[in-house]
């Protein structure tokens, strides 16, 4: 017998492990290589403004005279 102590079955969990090995390094890396979401940043206030009125928020009304306020305090 060329086995030794191990057995079939000993190189039958040796093979299983290092697939298991793999199987994580390859998990680790695509978690690891995920694209982050961009961190949210200060705005400034016309962007804020922009942002309302694209989003439905505010009418075309309301967006000019905010926007007009906006440039009077600049």
């Amino acid at each position: 017998m060329m086995w030794g102590n191990y057995g079939m079955g000993g190189w039958g969990f040796g093979i299983l492990v290092a697939v298991g090995v793999v199987i994580l390094v390859i998990v680790l890396i695509r978690v690891l290589a995920r694209p982050r979401p961009a961190s949210p940043r200060a705005s400034s206030p016309k962007q804020v403004l922009d942002d309302r009125y694209a989003k439905g928020e505010l009418t075309t009304v309301e967006y000019k005279v905010r926007l007009t306020a906006l440039a009077l305090d600049s």
